[in-house]
């Protein structure tokens, strides 16, 4: 029989190719967005329109949120709608708590009605490992570690984590969180780190890197992650939470210097010298995140089918191709630098 997901921010990065992932493994995909700055028509125009519905709805719609389950009746529900930009959250914290916090207890009590109806729903929300704050070199951060977050972001995020807690435990609510490492891929809006290090290569100006370009960061290619989520619909445990990465690793410096030798080797010579520019860190900056992904790995039998090398090809292929992604009304949103507490 079909099953049948909604998954909110559709339109977004992670959301559109978990789309593309469900569709192709025969969902019927109900796309929940609000049409934010980062969401994006263009990132789902390939699809065919059969076996999907696309809603423009906030998550802090309750009402539009009960119709859509009432009308659709899904097995899953997976919940990608986040103000996810660190930057952002700094110049602009309550947008963050609206949406990460607020809109998630809708959600959650609109499952709760729900499950009365339909027993074998679940739903799978995305969280990050930003959660657990800073960590100390060679340390990976475990499921049931406890969490430090730093920033209004993933402050909002672990908010988030502990109410769906609290939901699962005190009204039985069949939730499983996914705790994943950074993102790359086709489709991510380019004010995040990589996009914006391919988009100032291609157009040949030179790449900032906040601070001293220490801090690390472990890497995951998206079809990964949305592998992993399907992974985590089908064998997850209720009230479980599991870590998602690839255990790749980098500081910000080599990661750049990484990508732009893969660049020149595969796709061109330098025009001119694309150099780093270091510029004032962001406040309160994490040095490092890392996950301990064993529990994934060993209890749902997922694991990383990309090599961070093959992926940042696959990607970089991908934007030289849609040129259209960076458009001049694109660039707006994204050239002027954010999460500077004096701007």
């Amino acid at each position: 029989m079909q099953k049948r997901a909604i998954v909110t921010g559709g339109l977004g990065f992670i959301g559109s190719n978990l789309i593309k992932l469900l569709l192709k493994n025969n969902f019927f995909v109900i796309n929940v967005d609000k049409i934010s700055y980062a969401s994006n028509f263009y990132n789902l125009r390939d699809i065919k329109k059969i076996n999907y519905k696309f809603y423009k709805s906030d998550i802090c719609d309750k009402k539009k949120l009960n119709s859509i389950f009432e009308k659709h009746k899904p097995d899953v529900l997976f919940n990608l709608a986040a103000e996810t930009h660190v930057d952002r959250s700094i110049n602009n914290p309550q947008a963050f708590f609206k949406s990460n916090i607020m809109g998630v207890y809708n959600i959650l009590e609109c499952v709760k009605k729900y499950i009365k109806i339909q027993k074998n729903f679940r739903m799978i929300h995305v969280s990050t490992d930003e959660v657990y704050g800073d960590i100390k070199k060679l340390k990976k951060s475990k499921e049931g570690d406890k969490y430090n977050p730093s920033s209004p972001y993933s402050a909002s995020k672990a908010s988030a984590d502990y109410l769906i807690n609290a939901y699962v435990r005190t009204y039985k609510l069949p939730v499983v969180i996914s705790n994943c490492c950074n993102n790359f891929g086709p489709n991510q809006f380019p004010e995040k780190f990589i996009p914006k290090t391919i988009f100032n290569i291609i157009t040949n100006k030179n790449i900032p890197i906040y601070g001293k370009g220490r801090n690390q960061r472990e890497w995951i290619y998206v079809e990964d992650h949305c592998r992993a989520l399907v992974n985590i619909f089908r064998k997850g445990k209720i009230g479980e939470s599991y870590n998602v990465g690839t255990g790749f690793v980098l500081n910000n410096i080599k990661l750049v210097q990484k990508i732009m030798k893969i660049y020149y080797s595969n796709f061109g010579k330098k025009k001119r010298n694309v150099e780093i520019e270091f510029v004032i860190d962001r406040p309160g900056h994490d040095l490092r995140y890392a996950l301990n992904s064993d529990k994934i790995k060993k209890k749902l039998d997922w694991s990383h089918l990309y090599s961070f090398d093959k992926a940042i090809v696959k990607t970089i292929e991908w934007y030289l191709k849609n040129p259209e992604f960076y458009s001049t009304k694109q660039r707006k949103k994204f050239d002027k630098r954010l999460g500077l507490i004096n701007d």
